[in-house]
């Protein structure tokens, strides 16, 4: 299950291009499900400037506490603030309504240099 109109990072997160140079960003269901029942995601608010690989925020599930990578730089456009209540969409959709936060990036051509679908898929079954 893994959508080929996305991108990805070797860290499993999800990249979805928007308007305007806007991406939403999610971990991917190999992530979700190595991680097992979510109970918390910690994110930044919006506003925060990201830098690519760097941490902007945490996923704790009953398994462990995941650091969450910024894919891509720029300042957080909006958070799911959604999750704060139900953490657990996480594990049921997460290219959905799992969703993290949206990135106005520094710079749109950066998506290009992220994984294809099928590069993530040699990724995750290697």
């Amino acid at each position: 299950m893994i959508p080929e109109d996305l991108r990805y990072t070797a860290e499993h997160e999800w990249v979805a291009v928007g308007d305007g140079g806007t991406v939403r960003v999610g971990i991917t269901h190999f992530a979700q499900d190595a991680l097992g029942d979510i109970v918390y995601v910690q994110l930044p608010d919006s506003g925060a400037v990201v830098a690519a690989g760097e941490s902007l925020g945490e996923i704790e599930s009953t398994k462990s506490v995941s650091e969450i990578y910024a894919p891509l730089s720029g300042t957080v456009a909006a958070r799911n603030e959604a999750l704060g209540d139900t953490p657990e969409v996480i594990n049921t959709d997460p290219y959905g309504a799992g969703w993290l936060v949206e990135i106005t990036l520094d710079d749109p051509a950066a998506v290009d240099g992220l994984l294809s679908a099928d590069a993530y898929r040699e990724l995750t079954e290697s």
